[in-house]
C-alpha cells in the first residue's frame, strides 16, 4: 500500500514525466512551494519542467508569472502570480498575528502608523518597476528617519507582503529584491473566500494527492474547520481510500502511478517532503535526522522510486560544479547510471553541460 502512495505522489509531483513547459504552470499545479532557500526552490522547479533551466525560471520571476512571498503557514513560497492576491486575502490575517507574536516574543513594539510610514516609502523608492534588495531598503529605511535593525526590518518587509503591496522582483546580482506587486504581477479575478479555499484544496490535493486532511491542515495552515469546508467544495471531485487505517485523499483527475525509473537531486526543502504532516511512506524514521533537524532545517536528499534514500551536496568553483553523494544504506540498488543522470540533469539546469 505505501508503494502505491509514493506511486501516484511521484507523478502528480511532476517528478516522472513532467507535463508542464513554463513555470509559471507548474507552479500554479502545485499551488504553492516552499522556498526559504533560494537557490534550491528553482532547481525545485525546474527539476519539475518538461526542459527547465536556471535562466527560463529567472525569466518567470522577472514577468511576475511567479513570485515569491510569504503565504499560509506563513514562510516564504513561490505562487503563481495570477494566485498570489486571493492567497494573500485567505491567508493574510493569520500571517498579520504571527508577525504580531513574533515581535512580542522579542520585545519589539511596531505601531501601526510605523507600519504605515514604511509602506507610503515602499511605494515612493519602488514606484515605476524598481528593484531593490534588502540591503537597499534598508539603506532607504535609515535615510527616512525609520528605526532599522535586522528583525525591525524583517517585519517592515513581511507586514508589507501580507498587505499585498511589496513582492519578490527581478535578481540583482544574483540576490533576491523586491518590487511593487501591483506593478509586478498583471491583475487577476479576484474570489470570494469560500472560492478561495476550494482552490487551494484543489490546488493541493491534485499536486499532492494521496494526502491525508492532517497532509492539507499542515501545508496550508488553514484550522480544521476551514481545511473541511475547503475539502467538502470539492465534493466528488476528491476519492476517498483507507490506506494502512489513514483515510487518504486523491484528486480524480490525478490516480494515475508513476512508471519509469524516478532518481533525482531533490533540494532541501522539497514539496515531496515538507508538504506532509506524516512523511513516513518516503522516509524511514530511522533516517529522520539525516533529512532535517529538531529545528526544521532540511537538507538536499537523494530520491529514489519515491523513497529518501541518502543526501547530496554540490560545491560550486569556478570552473565546475562537484557533487557528493552519500547513500543511508550501502544495498540501496541505485545503478551508478542513474546518479550520474541526475548530477547531468542538475548541471543541465545551472546551464554548466
Amino acid at each position: 500500500m505505501v508503494e502505491e502512495i509514493i506511486k501516484v505522489r511521484i507523478k502528480n509531483q511532476q517528478l516522472v514525466t513532467p507535463a508542464f513547459e513554463r513555470a509559471g504552470e507548474l507552479v500554479g499545479w502545485m499551488g504553492a512551494m516552499q522556498a526559504q532557500d533560494y537557490a534550491m526552490v528553482k532547481w525545485a522547479v525546474g527539476l519539475r519542467l518538461k526542459q527547465g533551466s536556471l535562466a527560463t525560471v529567472n525569466e518567470a520571476l522577472q514577468r511576475g508569472e511567479i513570485v515569491r512571498m510569504h503565504v499560509m503557514r506563513p514562510t516564504w513560497h513561490l505562487v503563481a502570480g495570477e494566485d498570489i492576491r486571493w492567497m494573500l486575502k485567505l491567508s493574510g490575517l493569520r500571517v498579520k498575528k504571527c508577525i504580531d507574536l513574533w515581535s512580542k516574543g522579542k520585545g519589539i513594539d511596531i505601531p501601526e502608523d510605523l507600519y504605515t510610514r514604511c509602506n507610503d516609502l515602499f511605494g515612493k523608492v519602488l514606484s515605476g518597476r524598481r528593484c531593490m534588495t534588502k540591503e537597499r531598503i534598508e539603506e532607504e529605511l535609515k535615510r527616512a528617519g525609520i528605526p532599522v535593525d535586522a528583525e525591525r526590518v524583517r517585519r517592515y518587509l513581511l507586514r508589507s507582503e501580507v498587505e499585498g503591496i511589496l513582492c519578490s522582483g527581478a535578481d540583482e546580482g544574483g540576490k533576491p529584491t523586491y518590487a511593487l506587486l501591483d506593478e509586478w504581477v498583471a491583475p487577476a479575478p479576484d474570489l470570494s473566500r469560500e472560492e478561495a479555499l476550494a482552490k487551494l484544496a484543489l490546488n493541493y490535493f491534485r499536486s499532492h494527492a494521496p494526502a491525508t486532511l492532517k497532509d492539507f491542515i499542515w501545508w496550508s495552515g488553514l484550522t480544521i474547520s476551514e481545511a473541511k469546508r475547503a475539502v467538502g467544495a470539492l465534493g466528488n471531485g476528491l476519492c476517498r481510500e483507507c490506506i494502512g487505517g489513514q483515510e487518504f485523499l486523491f484528486h480524480q483527475s490525478c490516480r494515475e502511478s508513476g512508471k519509469g525509473d524516478c532518481f533525482h537531486f531533490l533540494p532541501s526543502y522539497d514539496e515531496y517532503l515538507i508538504a506532509y504532516k506524516d512523511r513516513s511512506a518516503a522516509l524511514d524514521a530511522v533516517h529522520v535526522p539525516k533529512v532535517h533537524n529538531k529545528w526544521g532545517i532540511f537538507y538536499p536528499v537523494l530520491l529514489y522510486q519515491g523513497k529518501i534514500v541518502g543526501n547530496w551536496t554540490k560545491k560550486q568553483g569556478k570552473e565546475r560544479i562537484s557533487f557528493t553523494v552519500s547513500f543511508f544504506e550501502q544495498e540501496n540498488g541505485v545503478e551508478p547510471r542513474l546518479v550520474e543522470s541526475a548530477g547531468k540533469e542538475f548541471l543541465r539546469f545551472c546551464g554548466r553541460y
